[in-house]
């Protein structure tokens, strides 16, 4: 697959605000930004509108902490592809994420039409869903959602309620490593949601109290789980990739997409080619 678009984009300091990063932040914009660009380049003459939404956008700019590398971060990716979005929607919690990144979106992006929400995206929904525009026959309009939390405090609510009824592609980084992993027993504890709320079910535990699952088994558990919750709302199965910190080999997170049509899928095998040999795909 010809590479039209190369999705790491260097940046300098303005002084605004900048996420810490990391080396293998660097593989998670080579596939969000591979699947932007053929996401544009192959739907732009078979829909009217395409849509993109970050729920967790940041400020726009990274620093990758080995080496001082200031790049470019997801929305400041999605809006530089070559075939561009017809709407961007940007999400953040933090008020100074949020004005940084609308400060350099009008420094460099005016043309484009962006929107902004500012606080917990998991009330934010409703007016996610006002600034995508209704679905018709003669306005066909397609989807693609990016989440990109530092743990699981997306609920599983927000994924259902965002997807309902409209064609939406998700690439969502599932922290079950840098979070679940390191946190079973906080998790297990009756007066801990996060989990119930991340996978809508109150009743994970008891699997684990019981004895018939082991806490080593509780990224499977999750993953799986989760899997299933999306296929009860029309999605197929997902691909997945494990990112790992280079050399080490030592697990993060898992990328995952998710599309109700084969030809989302399709489309996220072949941008296993903007990434590297670091990174493998889970079927």
């Amino acid at each position: 697959m010809k590479r039209n678009f190369n999705p790491i984009i260097a940046a300098e300091d303005d002084d605004l605000v900048i996420l810490n990063g990391h080396l293998w932040s660097e593989m998670k914009y080579k596939l969000l930004g591979g699947y932007c660009d053929i996401f544009t380049r192959s739907m732009r003459k078979k829909w009217h509108q395409l849509i993109y939404i970050d729920l967790f956008a940041g400020p726009g700019y990274t620093i990758i902490q080995e080496n001082g590398k200031i790049l470019k971060s997801s929305p400041l990716i999605a809006l530089s592809i070559p075939i561009p979005f017809d709407i961007y929607i940007f999400c953040d919690y933090e008020k100074d994420s949020i004005s940084s990144l609308r400060k350099r979106v009008e420094k460099e992006f005016l043309d484009k039409k962006v929107e902004y929400l500012e606080g917990d995206v998991n009330y934010l929904v409703d007016k996610i869903n006002q600034l995508i525009p209704s679905y018709s026959s003669e306005n066909k309009v397609l989807t693609f959602c990016f989440a990109d939390p530092f743990d699981l405090n997306l609920k599983f609510s927000t994924i259902r309620e965002l997807s309902q009824n409209k064609l939406i592609d998700l690439l969502i980084l599932q922290a079950y490593y840098m979070d679940a992993n390191r946190n079973f027993f906080n998790y297990l504890k009756d007066n801990n949601s996060k989990i119930s709320n991340y996978l809508d079910d109150p009743s994970w535990r008891d699997d684990f109290i019981s004895g018939d699952l082991k806490a080593e088994e509780f990224v499977l558990y999750l993953a799986e789980k989760y899997k299933d919750k999306m296929k009860s709302i029309g999605y197929l199965e997902p691909r997945r990739n494990k990112i790992q910190i280079p050399i080490k080999n030592v697990p993060l997170y898992y990328l995952e997409f998710y599309s109700k049509n084969s030809r989302g899928n399709d489309f996220y095998e072949k941008v296993q080619y903007y990434a590297d040999d670091q990174l493998s795909l889970n079927l």
